[in-house]
């Protein structure tokens, strides 16, 4: 029997390790200061976690992360001057719930 076949057999009987913590849901959406038009190509991230998206055409972004209090959210303008120079911005989620929206206004460079 292979080590495959073993992992096949192993996984029908006992099941795939589940993720059993919390997780909450960030979106929203990033627009210039400035214009107020949405701006894409800002990369939202989670500081000190792998969890990021990147804002699509209508500055919109989403993706799930940990439930815990006190979570640094990272905007970085990473496509240079593609869509406009963005000021890189940082801020704390304070409120906790299964659903958190932001709407994100930065800064021109």
């Amino acid at each position: 029997m292979s080590l495959t076949t073993a992992m096949f057999i192993f996984q029908a009987c006992y099941g795939t390790p589940q993720d059993m913590g919390l997780d909450m849901l960030v979106e929203g959406q990033v627009k210039s200061l400035t214009s107020g038009l949405p701006v894409k190509g800002i990369k939202v991230s989670v500081v000190d976690y792998m969890q990021y998206d990147i804002t699509d055409e209508t500055g919109k972004f989403s993706f799930y992360t940990e439930m815990i209090e006190g979570i640094r959210l990272q905007f970085q303008d990473i496509d240079s001057n593609e869509n406009g120079l963005f000021a890189d911005k940082d801020t704390v989620l304070t409120a906790i719930s299964e659903k958190v929206y932001l709407d994100i206004m930065l800064e021109n460079k």
